[in-house]
Formats: structure tokens, sequence, C-alpha cells
């Protein structure tokens, strides 16, 4: 399959086009003097953080401690599972269209949904109906990390790291708290955190942001995320498709099962 999307790669800026005008003409959100200015072809990267060490605590546990990630946290650690096919992928984005936000193949438009995401996923703690979006007041990055780990600020401060414009805790730490916690539902918590920020928003190779701990802390209240990890999904492929290249920070894990869902 990834082949034959390679094969059709140069097809991509016809396809595009065709799709612009037609919408056009039928009447839709663009403007009227639009112009694609998109590149033929998007170098995308994929660079993925090691899932070994996760997966490997997983495989450790009992069947106690998964029953009880699992009543929390649903089939999150499926995605522990699943290969990022590069090629598949690079080929794959070449047909997203920014104007839309949409995969357009031929006269298909496709995009994920929340229903599908959250599916995919598969948590019974999500409610539909309460998206997540960023409080007026937010607790500053240690005292939520205070909150999921349940360690001392002295520790959480001495291991929060400058990561470009982001504050970031190392996934090594996370680790070896995950490894000695004496609490079964702060050790789980870990986990999660750790699956989100290393999986599901890998903004910071190695390391887990801010933004999602901010995110994380939320859930807890029934808070969907799955709005949210659309939105940065759909926010990086049209940087990239734009640019001409970048780094897809994503998850790539959900999106080619997705994909593969209607193919």
């Amino acid at each position: 399959m990834a082949n034959e999307f390679l094969d059709k790669v140069e097809d991509n800026a016809i396809v595009r086009i065709w799709s612009e005008k037609v919408q056009l003409e039928k009447g839709d959100s663009l403007a009227k003097d639009y112009v694609s200015e998109l590149w033929d072809y998007t170098r995308i990267s994929v660079m993925q953080n090691s899932l070994q060490e996760l997966k490997e605590i997983w495989d450790k546990w009992n069947g106690e401690t998964k029953q009880l990630f699992y009543s929390n946290y649903g089939d999150l650690t499926y995605l522990l599972d699943i290969k990022a096919d590069e090629q598949l992928f690079r080929a794959l984005a070449q047909y997203w269209n920014p104007a839309y936000s949409c995969f357009t193949f031929g006269k298909v438009d496709l995009v994920p949904t929340v229903e599908e995401y959250t599916a995919l996923l598969h948590c019974p703690r999500f409610q539909v109906d309460k998206a997540y979006f960023r409080a007026a007041y937010v607790p500053t990055f240690w005292k939520k990390l205070t909150n999921i780990t349940g360690m001392c600020e002295q520790w959480i401060t001495a291991r929060i790291k400058q990561k470009g414009e982001c504050k970031c805790i190392p996934w090594k730490n996370l680790r070896d708290l995950i490894l000695v916690h004496l609490d079964g539902k702060k050790k789980v918590d870990v986990f999660a955190l750790s699956i989100y920020g290393l999986v599901i928003f890998p903004r910071a190779l190695g390391h887990v942001d801010e933004a999602v701990s901010d995110l994380f802390d939320r859930l807890g209240k029934g808070v969907t995320p799955v709005p949210t990890i659309l939105a940065e999904t759909f926010r990086s492929l049209n940087a990239c498709r734009r640019a001409g290249e970048g780094r897809f920070i994503g998850c790539v894990q959900l999106l080619l099962p997705w994909f593969h869902s209607h193919f």
C-alpha cells in the first residue's frame, strides 16, 4: 500500500488543484482570490521516541495493575504496539490539503473525526461533551507534576528542564519513578502521562512538556483530549505542507490505524 501511494505522489498537485477548483465553484470557505502555494512534495520527518522502555515496564506489570490502568485510561497502551510506518506516513502526508484540513484522495475527502479517535482510544472516562481548553488560571508546572506524581516540590523542581520555549521533565526521571513508586495509582498515572508526552504529543523528544501535563491534569475530571489530539494533528500537517518540510509532532500511532480502517 505504501508503494502505491509513493507511486502517485506526483499526481498530488493535480488532485489538489481539482479539489480546490470544484469546491470553490460550489461555494465554500475559501477566499475568492485564493491561490494554492503548497509544495508539490513535502519532506516530512516522523522522528519518534523509542517506546521500548515503556513496553518493558508494561510487560512486567501484573494483571491487577494493568486493570487499574485500563479502567482509568482505556486502551492507551495499545499505541505502544503500533509501528510507525514512516514511508507510508510520508506518502500519506502528501495528500493532506491545508485549505480544507483534510486528506484528498482523488474525488474523496477524508479526515479523522472525534468519534473515530474516541473509539480508537476507548476510554470510558472520556465525556465527549467536555473538551479540553486551557483555563484562565493554570497551576505552575511543578504543582501539576506534584499532583500527578505525588512527589514533593524539591524533587520536581530539581528535574524540570528548559527545552526551547517550553519546560519539560525528562522521560528518564519519570521512568525511574515508575519503577520504584510505592503508590500503585500514582505509578499508573505517571505511566499514562509518559504515553501522552512521548507518543500522543511528542513535541520534545525524550521529554514530557508542560502543555501535556496541563491537559493530563484535567483528564481526571472527565475531560476528553480527543479534540486537542486532532487539532495538534491538523496543525502539524498544515505547517509541514505549507513549509514543504518539517517534523510531524502529532500522534502517528493514531493516524495510521485510522487510515488503515478506511482502506
